[in-house]
């Protein structure tokens, strides 16, 4: 059975991104993290640009839950109050896909940072360990570029004007990530993936009433 156009394309445009993270893990991780780390080490503004996700979370549950309650009393909700859902909805659902997904994938982290954690800076460590469990197995794909993403791709889709602010703070952080040495760039690929994925969904999904018959 042929795909229909459509689905060709995004078949052929995930094929696409999904080849860029294995040529990162293969050909440019190690070397950029080698690289950036007598640069850009100590310098604080990297890990600070991280803090911009921390946020986004909890505000993301308190506001789902608040327009949750506002749907039960009132029994709808207006534009805008929706569109401000589907974008919680999109942190909130990709920020639980990849907790699954580092639980599946065990990747190790560039730096040591907490228990001697085995690390490629600290003792060589690269690569993946599926399913090994454990916050020293976790770098893959990475949360923060993941919840911005997320962030990012619903407001392209919701809100045209603010798709400057959305590309703005992505870059803020994936160059916090990168001078940090917190994520490998493949990590950041992935997560761009599935934040940019998810908030695209969650902003289309019956963006469109269904046509009476």
């Amino acid at each position: 059975m042929k795909l229909e156009a459509p689905w060709q394309k995004i078949a052929l445009t995930y094929c696409a991104l999904l080849a860029l993270v294995v040529l990162a893990y293969f050909f440019a991780d190690r070397e950029l993290a080698t690289a950036l780390k007598p640069i850009t080490g100590g310098i604080k503004l990297f890990p600070a640009l991280t803090h911009i996700v921390n946020p986004l979370a909890p505000l993301a549950a308190i506001g789902a839950a608040y327009l949750a309650a506002r749907a039960l009393a009132r029994g709808s909700l207006t534009p805008l109050e929706i569109a401000v859902l589907r974008v919680c909805c999109a942190i909130l659902i990709a920020i639980a896909v990849k907790e699954v997904l580092k639980g599946a994938f065990g990747r190790t982290w560039p730096e040591t940072w907490v228990c001697n954690n085995p690390s490629y800076f600290g003792n060589g460590t690269f690569g993946f360990f599926p399913f090994h469990g454990g916050q020293a197995y976790a770098s893959f794909p990475s949360g923060h570029t993941t919840a911005i993403t997320a962030l990012a791709g619903s407001l392209w889709v919701l809100c045209p004007k603010l798709r400057w602010l959305g590309v703005v703070l992505t870059l803020c952080v994936v160059i916090g990530l990168l001078g940090a040495d917190y994520h490998w760039l493949s990590d950041i690929v992935a997560g761009a993936i599935l934040g940019g994925t998810t908030g695209v969904a969650a902003a289309k999904i019956e963006l469109q009433s269904p046509e009476k018959g």
